[in-house]
This record gives structure tokens, C-alpha cells and sequence, in this order.
């Protein structure tokens, strides 16, 4: 989990890979180097991006806004910023969801 989540400005940087078309959004698994998601969102104008600040946000109980797309918008890879979440209270959330 060390690659995956580090400490950002103002929050904490996820690296993302999503599974987009998926029956439901859900942590699908975490790995030393990045949180697999999976999204109940096609990768179509869009919506898969939307949907996953939608589940992060929601997931780490912070307002849409805290959530920015910071790398990989067109990719299944993704860097994602979600301020005012801490660290420690990231990974432990994270190991909660596995």
C-alpha cells in the first residue's frame, strides 16, 4: 500500500485503477501499488470520472469537491487527490474495505 497512497498537499494522493462497467461501485483491492476500483459507470464521456469522485467522496466522507482527478482522466489509471482525509486515516479506511 506504500506506492498506492501517500501523503499530499492538503490531503492524501490515491494512484487508482479502475474497472469501469462494473455491477457496482466497491473497493475491489488494495496492492503495494495502487487501490483497484471498481465502477458501476461506463468509461463514456465521462461518467466513469464522475462516478468515481461520486464513490470517493463518499467512501472517505468528504464533499465532491475534495476529490480532484490529478493524473489519467482518458486512463484506467488514475492519480486522485481527496483533501482533508489524513494519511493514516486514509490506509486505515482502506484496510477497513478490503
Amino acid at each position: 500500500m506504500d506506492n498506492a497512497i501517500r501523503a499530499g498537499a492538503g490531503g492524501t494522493v490515491v494512484l487508482c485503477r479502475v474497472v469501469p462497467s462494473a455491477s457496482r461501485s466497491e473497493i475491489a483491492g488494495v496492492s503495494d501499488d495502487f487501490v483497484r476500483i471498481r465502477l458501476a459507470a461506463p468509461p463514456v464521456d465521462g461518467k466513469a470520472n464522475a462516478e468515481l469522485v461520486k464513490f470517493l467522496s463518499k467512501f472517505f466522507k468528504v464533499p465532491k469537491g475534495g476529490v480532484e482527478i490529478l493524473k489519467g482522466e482518458t486512463g484506467k489509471l488514475k492519480t486522485v487527490l481527496v483533501s482533508g482525509v489524513g494519511l493514516e486515516e486514509a490506509k486505515r479506511k482502506l484496510k477497513e474495505a478490503k
